[in-house]
């Protein structure tokens, strides 16, 4: 790891809770909820992330996934009227606590969005930019770290070549995995994942699925997925949302097979969504 957040210690001692079949939770959330201005998006949400897992959040659109996925980081605060109640834990301290460094947060809690977003600036580039803006100026130290995250997205053998290209000039599922790759540069202990498949055909879908897999030895990833198939291959466990409220988290086999909210089996077998 590569700096240390304030007021949120990695090896935190604290509240280092073993649930959901004993293990390790990289991340607790407790009565969290969620206001627009006077509109409330989520109600009363509680969940854990247990490390070096896949967390999947499900349910329709609307209904309060990837606004839950965002505040993991904070990534609500950059919109106006927001106001959240409630406890996120990493590592068993508080990520809203008035002291946190957000910049050093958002670099241990990464993110993927929807659509590939990289940089207009070459491949090379838009690997190195974060090691860059946390202080990185060695080129040697940076030709590695470039190396072994476009390696980590399985691209260093498409792009190795051509470095110095310019990263809009690749295809949709290789700009995701370059997102990817940048995302895994600065060394995050968690990837956040908002539904990163959607606007990729089925063969990048398959490569980014299969990534996602072989990189949790590493990571801790929470993704949101519209697409069940995709939840039911790629995640350890599953949390199911409807209407702001999470209504059922439980590892995936049993939410996929023999789920204990009607709701959740109604949405399962797409009797709604």
């Amino acid at each position: 790891m590569i700096g240390v957040c304030v007021g949120i210690h990695r090896d935190s001692a604290l509240c280092r809770a073993k649930n959901l079949g004993g293990h390790t939770m990289k991340m607790n959330v407790e009565n969290l909820n969620l206001f627009y201005g006077e509109h409330q998006a989520l109600f009363d949400v509680g969940l854990e992330v247990p490390e070096h897992k896949v967390v999947a959040l499900i349910g329709p659109s609307g209904c309060g996934k990837s606004t839950f996925l965002r505040t993991l980081n904070r990534m609500n605060d950059l919109i106006d009227g927001v106001r959240v109640e409630g406890d996120i834990k990493l590592d068993g301290e508080d990520i809203y606590a008035p002291e946190t460094d957000l910049v050093q947060l958002r670099k241990r809690v990464g993110m993927v969005f929807q659509r590939p977003n990289p940089f207009p600036m070459s491949i090379y580039d838009n690997v190195a930019y974060g090691c860059r803006v946390h202080g990185f100026k060695d080129k040697k130290k940076l030709d590695e770290i470039v190396e072994k995250s476009l390696r980590g997205a399985a691209l260093w053998d498409e792009v190795k070549d051509r470095l110095n290209a310019s990263a809009m000039g690749m295809s949709g599922g290789q700009q995701q995995r370059l997102c990817i790759a940048r995302v895994m540069a600065v060394e995050p202990e968690v990837v956040l994942m908002d539904e990163p498949c959607s606007a990729l055909d089925p063969i990048s879908t398959m490569k980014i699925e299969e990534l996602v897999t072989e990189i949790k030895k590493d990571f801790t990833i929470v993704m949101v997925t519209h697409n069940m198939q995709q939840a039911a291959r790629v995640s350890d466990f599953t949390a199911f949302f409807l209407n702001g409220k999470l209504i059922e988290h439980d590892k995936t086999d049993v939410i996929f097979t023999k789920p204990h909210d009607k709701k959740t089996e109604d949405y399962i077998t797409g009797r709604f969504g």
